[in-house]
């Protein structure tokens, strides 16, 4: 190896500094939360499992320190469009980057090693099927910094995405004990994260959970609507993002070609994506989106994951998904740049027979039905959408978020403090070891197998809420769990578990306010007697950006200039600037190098770059509007 040429790039890393780095090769002015504690302990030899929502800057977690230390980072994804965008982005830094897979052309093995062993090469991305074959081969003979494991929630077979092919990743650690190795995922509840340590051999892993909170996304639901009323409410919905790119997920490969075709009818740019066309029909689709020549694709979930896509303004759920990991992380896919984006789930009875028969003839039905269950839950909640999501993944807040259509249309509430302490003294009483449905036995007095065999009769609190029916309190039982008072223990038996907001209110110090329980009427043709649906969805700007008011119409000429650059170097529009960047410039209209230079996400060779190309036209547009 020619350690003196690695040395030299290390040493010229290293005195750059973390911050200089951040903003000379990413653009960034400061990192988001954790980012540094997570790269400060890889910088240190040490391994970390990164639990951090889709946007929130996992990828800069391990792209940062591999240019910081000596070697080259694996970077093990199963999602090749992932690889090929990270890849072109940062070689639009200026960080030599390559990627091994199926469907990438083969370098030459002896060139790629010579470049690594000088140093060039600072990220090899690798497919895990790739990665078991380099590594007899071209990862024995380099010097390796980091080993990042992205999607990593697909090694645990508890996770809402288990690859086999990820089950072979325990080696790394055998084969690489002193390298230190990042496990990164957007979705994995508590069994999951601690099925991930375990399978990738690294116990002892610093455990680094950001926030799953993505304020600038809005939420909304709605149930009941026939596919006539899907339609007419996905129009409106698409009269309030014009030209704006989105995703339609849809159940059915049948549901996303008549929905595109509707679309399409409508004048609409809609392409369809599922597994039954073929790979270059998926992949001009694929591309197509990514170059701002589609507006909208309907989907199956075979596509987005790994689409690195910032500027998807929208996601549409035609049908209810199949669990909340699925649907936070499909979410997740709008507004990756951080601007504001909507979201609007459409859900009905028939979405949960088919999905309940899915759940049922799969290999893990017990579990598949109770994520099943959690969602439709979520789908059916009258308590803030935002507080139901972060709970599940284990983080409890006490505030509304303001941004759902549950916040901005609440239901009526009331104080509900004594029927929660009711069901809580039940779950204490018995030792938290029962489940909802024991724990609604106890409070309403029935004398069933499970009360007689561990007699829950001889508790003080059975019975003691007879007064309330059966369902109303699977009810406020259901709006504890969404308030994040109680937890479910899917590796107990599905146990109750009082959280520390329960205890809150078990002991006095915290009131509970419960939503009244409005039951909705149906015909005997399905057809509901009661209850208006509501007709207003969240705007795209809902959500504040900056203190100075934007120009919208710069925005527009900012668009179509990024579009035309990048069609010159084809490249995907987002590669050269992020719609994020280009709502700060219509904003902050800099007339020179330097005030270019301070717009978050600018870094140093896209400041060279692109400057003098963006800034004549600012200048322009604001000397003939006069602003």
């Amino acid at each position: 190896m020619n350690s003196k040429k690695n040395d030299n790039f290390v040493q010229f890393f290293l005195h750059l500094g973390m911050e200089n780095v951040l903003k000379r090769y990413f653009g960034y002015d400061s990192f988001r939360p954790y980012q540094r504690e997570i790269i400060e302990n890889t910088q240190q030899g040490r391994s970390s499992l990164v639990l951090m929502p889709t946007g929130g800057g996992k990828s800069l977690c391990y792209q940062l320190p591999a240019l910081m230390k000596d070697g080259t980072a694996i970077v093990i994804s199963p999602l090749i469009s992932l690889m090929r965008d990270q890849v072109r982005q940062l070689r639009c830094n200026v960080i030599y980057a390559v990627a091994l897979n199926s469907c990438e052309d083969e370098m030459d093995p002896m060139a790629l090693q010579r470049e690594c062993q000088d140093g060039l090469v600072k990220l090899i991305f690798l497919s895990p099927e790739r990665l078991m074959v380099e590594l007899s081969r071209l990862l024995r003979s380099i010097h390796i910094s980091l080993i990042a494991v992205d999607e990593a929630h697909c090694i645990s077979q508890w996770g809402h995405d288990f690859r086999p092919e990820y089950s072979q990743l325990g080696v790394l650690r055998q084969t690489f004990p002193n390298v230190p190795i990042i496990a990164l995922t957007a979705t994995a509840d508590k069994v999951t994260r601690f099925d991930i340590l375990n399978q990738l051999n690294i116990p002892d892993a610093e455990v680094f959970i950001g926030s799953f909170d993505r304020p600038n996304l809005s939420l909304d639901v709605r149930r009941g609507l026939d596919s006539y009323e899907k339609r007419v409410a996905i129009m409106h919905f698409l009269s309030q993002h014009p030209g704006e790119p989105g995703i339609i997920y849809c159940l059915s490969k049948k549901n996303a070609e008549s929905v595109a075709a509707f679309l399409q009818a409508h004048r609409i740019d809609a392409a369809v994506y599922h597994a039954g066309l073929s790979l270059f029909e998926r992949n001009r689709t694929q591309e197509d989106f990514l170059n701002d020549k589609v507006q909208v694709v309907c989907a199956t979930i075979a596509f987005g994951m790994g689409i690195n896509k910032g500027n998807v303004r929208f996601v549409i759920h035609y049908n209810l998904p199949k669990s909340i990991e699925n649907y936070y992380q499909e979410i997740g896919r709008a507004g990756r740049d951080g601007a504001p984006a909507d979201t609007l789930l459409f859900y009905n009875v028939a979405d949960i027979v088919q999905l309940t028969r899915f759940a049922q003839t799969s290999g893990q039905s017990e579990i598949n039905m109770e994520r099943l269950s959690r969602m439709r839950e979520y789908a059916e909640a009258s308590v803030c959408r935002r507080r139901i999501l972060l709970n599940y993944f284990g983080q409890e807040t006490s505030c509304d978020c303001h941004n759902c259509d549950v916040c901005q249309h609440p239901p009526q509430l009331f104080d509900g403090t004594k029927y929660v302490q009711m069901a809580l003294s039940a779950i204490v009483r018995a030792n938290q070891m029962i489940s909802m449905h024991t724990c609604i036995d106890i409070l309403c007095g029935i004398p069933s197998l499970e009360v007689g065999k561990h007699q829950y009769f001889k508790l003080k609190t059975f019975g003691v809420g007879r007064d309330v029916p059966v369902k109303d309190w699977k009810d406020y039982i259901l709006q504890m769990l969404q308030r994040g008072f109680v937890e479910v223990m899917y590796d107990q038996h599905n146990h109750l578990r009082v959280t520390e907001l329960g205890r809150q209110v078990l002991y006095g110090e915290r009131q509970a306010m419960l939503s009244v329980i409005i039951r909705e009427v149906f015909s005997p043709k399905g057809k509901r007697k009661q209850y208006v649906q509501k007709e207003s969805f969240p705007g795209l700007w809902n959500f504040p950006r900056n203190e100075q008011e934007e120009d919208k119409e710069l925005f527009e000429v900012l668009r179509r200039l990024r579009l035309r650059i990048a069609q010159q170097k084809g490249e995907p529009p987002f590669v050269i600037m992020s719609d994020k960047v280009l709502h700060q410039l219509a904003t902050y209209k800099p007339t020179n190098m330097q005030e270019f230079g301070n717009i978050n996400g600018i870094g140093e060779f896209k400041c060279a770059t692109y400057g003098p190309i963006f800034l004549p036209v600012i200048i322009q547009h604001k000397s003939e509007s006069g602003n």
